[in-house]
């Protein structure tokens, strides 16, 4: 008796695990899972994409800031040049008094000239 209560026990057992582990493979091939596990894989690579094209770019930018160095040295540029002072121009001269106008234009003021 008790060799048939314990393979019935163990036949259910094996029957209720090997049904949940069925549903939850199900579930994961669902549509929307797939289509959400397929995002998650692209995020995760255009993340490492990101990351190893911007390491690129710093290994770039050190190794021709070393080589420019080299080049400064052997060619024998130690300073960098004056640059003359920038030049600064009034745009609208404001001395406190009216406004000059320029005299003779052929622009007239008269809005009804169009019409």
């Amino acid at each position: 008796m008790f060799r048939r209560t314990f393979w019935f026990t163990t036949g259910v057992a094996a029957g209720v695990w090997a049904t949940t582990k069925v549903n939850r493979k199900l579930k994961q091939l669902t549509p929307e899972n797939l289509a959400a596990a397929a995002a998650n894989k692209a995020l995760e690579t255009g993340q490492r994409l990101k990351d190893r094209a911007v390491g690129f770019a710093l290994d770039v930018r050190d190794n021709m800031a070393q080589r420019e160095a080299e080049l400064e040295e052997a060619l024998g540029i130690d300073q960098t040049p004056q640059l003359p002072a920038p030049r600064r121009y009034t745009a609208i001269e404001n001395n406190g008094s009216n406004p000059k106008y320029i005299e003779n234009t052929t622009y007239s003021y008269n809005r009804n000239e169009d019409h």
